[in-house]
């Protein structure tokens, strides 16, 4: 008995996988399909999901990224109008909207 039994490897809590975990897993699991597609969070839904897990929603606020990317956008193109059309005062007020939004992607990250 000289060398020490190996433990059974324990799963991940789900919350800490990387998404490259989280796809192997997912690929175990028929009911779900375009893995490859699919970020971390939607990966997470998706797993859970099919595990039966109930989903506790965070504190964090119920704007996805990519909404929020989306409106950084067009916040973008309208900031470039108000350049061209030399209206600096609403150029000013639209890159303060844009530094907003940015902030709170970095908060729901």
């Amino acid at each position: 008995m000289g060398k020490k039994e190996k433990k059974e490897k324990k799963e991940k809590p789900l919350d800490r996988m990387t998404a490259k975990e989280l796809r192997e897993t997912a690929l175990n699991i028929p009911e779900i399909s375009g893995v490859h597609g699919m970020n971390k969070a939607e990966l997470l839904a998706a797993i859970k999901k099919a595990r039966g897990i109930v989903v506790v929603k965070s504190e964090k606020s119920d704007v996805s990224i990519r909404e929020i990317k989306k409106k950084i956008q067009g916040l973008k193109a309208q900031k470039a109008e108000a350049y061209e059309n030399k209206d600096e005062a609403r150029a000013r007020i639209l890159r303060q909207r844009v530094s907003r939004l940015k902030k709170k992607t970095r908060r729901a990250a």
